[in-house]
């Protein structure tokens, strides 16, 4: 039932994998980009992101919808939005923001919808808030990833982050994680194995992070 608990929390679908046989984690795979909002002042308000989903994900996620072959529309898919970002806020919405070494809070996402291209291929598209903006200037970064390892995500190799109404100078980097201590790959691999979730922090570790910098 652990897919009821991640952004893949699909009714339709749900029966499909209860009844699959174990698998290794993860299940589904994402492909990620993200805008860092800035204020009038140059504070950092929040991100808005893109998720695109795998193919197989997207065919369960678009089955049944659609006319004539073509892909379903926004309207149509905008139910399983709706139940994607819900089941989102248990898990912080796969965003876990630090200023200083601080674990930041976010707001409910503001804005949500999911669209499919003409491969019907899903992406889901939200935008979540700080609870409080941070000046610019500070130490800011941020991890997108699922903390059972449900969902793996990795930003996409062109233009990954932007910033959007940033100060001039300000620039954003995406941090590659160092590779895994022997006792943590051992855990991750009897994870796998075991079909078991090695845990959120050894999630975060595999995670990429965002760091923004600022003049």
């Amino acid at each position: 039932m652990l897919f009821r608990k991640t952004i893949v929390a699909v009714t339709a679908v749900l029966p499909l994998f209860a009844a699959a046989p174990a698998m290794a984690h993860p299940h589904v795979w994402v492909a990620a980009r993200a805008t860092v909002l800035f204020d009038k002042e140059g504070q950092i308000t929040g991100v808005r992101h893109v998720w695109t989903f795998d193919e197989m994900y997207s065919a369960f996620a678009t089955q049944g919808l659609g006319k004539d072959g073509k892909p379903p529309t926004r309207e149509e898919l905008q139910p399983l939005a709706k139940t994607n970002v819900d089941s989102l806020a248990e898990f912080d919405y796969f965003t876990f923001a630090r200023e200083a070494g601080k674990k930041l809070p976010f707001q409910e996402p503001s804005d949500f919808w999911l669209d499919a291209d003409e491969k019907k291929i899903v992406s889901l598209h939200f935008t979540v808030l700080l609870k409080q903006p941070i000046a610019a200037k500070k130490a800011f970064s941020f991890q997108v990833y699922d903390p059972t390892y449900f969902v793996a995500f990795g930003f996409e190799k062109t233009e990954p982050i932007a910033l959007k109404d940033a100060p001039s100078g300000c620039s954003a980097s995406v941090m590659t994680p160092p590779p895994l201590l022997a006792a943590e790959s051992q855990r991750l691999s009897a994870a796998a194995t075991e079909n078991f979730s090695p845990g959120a922090d050894l999630s975060s570790r595999l995670a990429p992070r965002v760091v923004v910098a600022c003049p």
